[in-house]
């Protein structure tokens, strides 16, 4: 019985693989752009405006995954990892109509769907929620169950909810001999804002 209880659940793998395999072929085409190497989960995932969808190279988007960005755009660098049960949400409900229940209200103001942008190399953990308008800057970490309301800077490490700065991954030297060995000279970060991103960072702490 085990054998057989195996070798079912092997099957069911392989059909899920498959099928899988078979849809991402038709995601990405309908997704702004699309780079190599991606990794979609379609049938266990929901994502909803692929046309504003655009996607760098080597990112895997695991199962279970909500996206939903029907007026909104979204970014994903390249090298990115993302948790199971990541939600990305690029808009919200007006809630300033009198006279109507918020499900009534259809038109939007501008301000109600914003872009995302997910930086190069970051990780984002399991169960973590992105809200709209928010970038999350290039080699972040983003720790499990965290509730991303408000943009971050470059190689911070964050969590909570909703989220805020642990600490950061490398020193500013660090990131800069990090960049040369990775990056080309026109697109490395510029060693004045890092400065000036940490000093914020400080400031807020004491």
């Amino acid at each position: 019985m085990k054998a057989i209880a195996e070798c079912i659940i092997f099957i069911q793998h392989a059909f899920q693989g498959c099928w899988d395999r078979f849809l991402a072929f038709f995601y990405k085409k309908r997704m702004e752009h699309c780079g190599y190497q991606v990794v979609l989960k379609p049938s266990t995932s929901v994502i909803v405006g692929l046309e504003n969808i655009s996607i760098g190279n080597d990112v895997s988007i695991p199962k279970y995954a909500t996206i939903l960005c029907t007026k909104s755009k979204l970014h994903i660098g390249n090298k990115v990892m993302l948790g199971r049960r990541v939600t990305i949400v690029g808009g919200n409900h007006r809630i300033d109509v009198v006279g109507k229940f918020i499900k009534d209200v259809k038109e939007k103001l501008p301000e109600n769907d914003r872009d995302i942008t997910v930086g190069d190399d970051v990780w984002i953990g399991a169960n973590v929620t992105i809200l709209s308008g928010v970038t999350i800057g290039r080699g972040c970490v983003v720790a499990a169950g965290s509730v991303v309301n408000k943009s971050i800077p470059p190689y911070s490490i964050v969590g909570g909810v909703p989220v805020k700065i642990i600490r950061f991954r490398f020193t500013v030297d660090e990131i800069i001999e990090h960049e040369i060995k990775l990056y080309p000279l026109g697109e490395r970060l510029d060693r004045e804002e890092l400065l000036k991103q940490r000093e914020q960072y400080e400031q807020k702490k004491s």
